[in-house]
């Protein structure tokens, strides 16, 4: 079998003062320095929930369970202070359609990072380990869409820590999908030929500079994507479709995919490169292999893996220097594109509860669910059972192109609960997302408020959050549009 089919891949994402800053760095950096040295298993944050928690209680959950390094896929304002003083490195994120501007002028580079970067770089601030400068650029959907951006932005990026001071502590990384490289064996992986040129320039940049090469590994996706893809081969349990690759056997499609992206950077010069791990995790819901018990067994075969320090069959003893779980926190509002199982990554649920027994390997034992989470009361709306529900069908659409449904669909944890319960399923989820308004239980007077738990099984009805931050988006675009504005003066596009 091709392994390049086994791996399938989805389609997816002035200057501060000197010596204050710098002294600042150099005791961030020697208190730090052997854990760097160190596998550790983070996690991605992301932002697209239609039920916020408060970034201040995603913060305590961090430091709950010990978590000690968070992927940020933007740099938002209110996330940035709740993690002042928290102790956790963060990796902040320049989205694919800023690095236009970022690339073509310096001094937007420049205010980019006194914004979102030199201004928490104090004494009890933000500790900002890395910029992922994009995210997936080079994906094979975007059609070369970003490619030209990405050394430029660099290129600016780098000048402008160095304007700061920042240059010898915060490390620039560009998050790479695994579909950059291919090949029909690990000992045969080598990037794209269309990239081949662009990633031995990023990959030369990010050696000259000590950063890691980051990419996003997903063996869930090679299993959804490939009908043919052995279920046994996506875990870390043992396998009776191993790839034998000469002398070397793999078991599993994480040490595969890992080692032609080794491969790949042997085959251009950087054998010995530090890879992270961007992304990486199992989905618990929205199709038929995303399940609990799945993402549970993945997650702490990966997490055992890692911190075993076992390597690969071309690193033996060696693991990533980073793994970051995709992700924290499920996100109802992502795009459906790829699947229903794009909105249930999470190894918390929404609100912060923890969804299997999980052990990250930090000494404190299992998952700790989020405290303080302020619900709506206990309260749903549900189909009235004394009506005729022969012109629901309208109301349906509206709920779940409103609110989720996707449990609803084949493979989903809600889709046995026939016609009546999909119904309710759908009322309650849009009832909740209105913050249960009461007006928002109508349909026509088809639906009623219930005090009675409707939930069935591991069909979960929920109930809202109301410390929800809802302006947290707007509050990401207005930033961005104050930063777009700056830029396009600087570039000389606006004159006063």
């Amino acid at each position: 079998m091709d392994f390049r089919n086994r791996m399938k891949r989805r389609s997816r994402s002035v200057a501060a003062a000197a010596g204050p800053m710098v002294l600042l760095a150099l005791v961030m950096w020697s208190s730090v320095a052997t854990v760097m040295v160190e596998a550790a298993i983070g996690v991605n944050w992301g932002m697209l929930s239609m039920h916020k928690l408060s970034p201040k209680t995603v913060v305590d959950l961090l430091k709950e369970n010990k978590i000690r390094k968070v992927k940020l896929f933007d740099a938002d304002p209110e996330v940035l202070r709740s993690l002042r003083g928290s102790g956790i490195e963060v990796m902040v994120g320049i989205p694919n359609e800023m690095l236009s501007v970022i690339s073509s002028s310096s001094a937007a580079s420049d205010l980019w990072i006194r914004q979102n970067v030199s201004s928490y770089m104090v004494k009890g601030g933000v500790d900002i380990r890395y910029i992922a400068v994009g995210n997936e650029p080079f994906l094979t959907s975007y059609s070369g869409q970003f490619q030209a951006y990405v050394m430029p932005a660099l290129l600016n990026l780098q000048q402008s820590l160095a304007r700061a001071n920042l240059a010898g502590y915060i490390k620039l990384v560009v998050p790479c999908n695994a579909d950059a490289y291919e090949s029909s064996l690990p000992s045969q992986g080598s990037f794209r030929p269309e990239l081949t040129q662009i990633t031995t320039q990023l990959v030369s940049f990010l050696n000259s500079n000590g950063s890691p090469f980051v990419v996003n590994i997903y063996p869930f996706l090679s299993l959804y994507g490939n009908s043919d893809f052995p279920q046994d081969y996506a875990f870390f349990e043992g396998t009776n479709h191993a790839v034998v690759d000469g002398a070397n056997t793999y078991s599993n499609a994480f040490e595969g995919n890992f080692d032609t992206l080794v491969s790949a950077l042997s085959r251009i010069g950087y054998g010995q490169m530090p890879i992270a791990i961007g992304e990486i995790g199992w989905p618990t819901d929205g199709a038929v292999s995303a399940n609990l018990t799945a993402a549970r067994v993945f997650n702490q075969g990966l997490i055992n893996h890692v911190l075993s320090n076992k390597g690969t069959p071309l690193r033996p003893g060696t693991s990533p220097v980073d793994v970051y779980l995709f992700s924290l926190l499920d996100e109802g509002a992502k795009s459906i594109l790829p699947g229903n199982f794009e909105r249930h990554w999470g190894i918390f649920s929404f609100d912060g509860q923890a969804k299997y027994a999980l052990n990250l390997g930090f000494g404190n034992g299992l998952l700790k669910n989020a405290k303080n989470v302020d619900y709506l009361p206990s309260r749903w709306c549900v189909g009235n059972p004394s009506k005729d529900f022969s012109t629901v069908e309208s109301h349906l659409k509206l709920a779940c192109v409103t609110a989720d449904c996707t449990t609803l669909d084949y493979g989903g944890s809600c889709n046995g609960i026939g016609a009546k319960g999909n119904i309710s399923y759908a009322f309650n989820s849009y009832y909740q997302l209105q913050k249960q308004d009461v007006r928002s239980c109508d349909f026509d007077g088809l639906g009623m408020v219930t005090f009675l738990d409707p939930s069935v099984g591991d069909c979960r009805f929920l109930v809202g959050i109301s410390d929800s931050d809802a302006t947290t988006g707007c509050r990401v675009s207005a930033a961005r549009l104050v930063f777009a504005f700056w830029a396009l003066i600087f570039m000389g596009v606006f004159v006063f």
